[in-house]
């Protein structure tokens, strides 16, 4: 399968689960003007120009976070990045709305988007103490999301490295800081950080 990225957008999430799951998979790199490495426009696999976008083996393009890491993990269900059926699936269907909707969409969107007005700024902050509140209470003596990692943990923590860009201090909430710290020492999770913060850096300096 083939995963089109953007360094440290919310398609990290879905490295993280490749990684984790030891799968063999392609990672081609969308740049700033929705263009890939070869010139050709991106908007023609995604018309929405946005990542992650997944190809999987068939050929088949897949679109959005939430469907696209719950895609990797039935594909490799050894890695156990998600719970088979039942209400511990729904659990993770739960989180992964959350994390998309009330944190990725609400809160930071708005305060990462140098164009965004400075009331809807004001906005996102105001909604941030509610949501992370309510994160930091369920994280309390958990170490992940669920009973075991899984890929609502990729995606919370790709959402939440966004906070130092955001600037967002996350010190009210020390069980969302515990995860945090506790979830860049996980192999798979420094591993994608590294590279994708590498090529973040590579891709600034060379718009600079």
């Amino acid at each position: 399968m083939e995963l089109y990225f953007a360094p440290l957008a919310c398609s990290m999430a879905t490295r993280i689960a490749l990684y984790e799951a030891g799968a063999d998979a392609r990672f081609t790199q969308r740049d700033r003007n929705k263009r890939l490495a070869d010139g050709s426009d991106f908007y023609r696999i995604n018309p929405l120009g946005m990542v992650p976008t997944l190809r999987t083996d068939g050929g088949e393009v897949l679109t959005e976070n939430a469907a696209i890491l719950q895609y990797v993990a039935t594909c490799f269900p050894q890695a156990n990045l998600a719970p088979a059926g039942g209400i511990e699936r729904a659990r993770l269907q739960q989180w992964l709305s959350f994390i998309g909707t009330e944190l990725h969409k609400a809160v930071f969107i708005p305060l990462l988007q140098a164009k965004a007005p400075a009331d809807a700024k004001s906005y996102a902050r105001g909604l941030a103490e509610a949501r992370f509140g309510i994160l930091d209470k369920h994280l309390m003596d958990r170490e992940f999301l669920l009973d075991t990692f899984s890929v609502a943990d990729a995606y919370l923590f790709t959402v939440l490295n966004w906070s130092r860009a955001a600037n967002v201090d996350l010190t009210p909430w020390p069980a969302i800081l515990a995860y945090v710290k506790r979830l860049k020492a996980r192999p798979s999770v420094a591993k994608a950080l590294a590279e994708e913060r590498a090529l973040y850096e590579a891709a600034s300096h060379k718009a600079a």
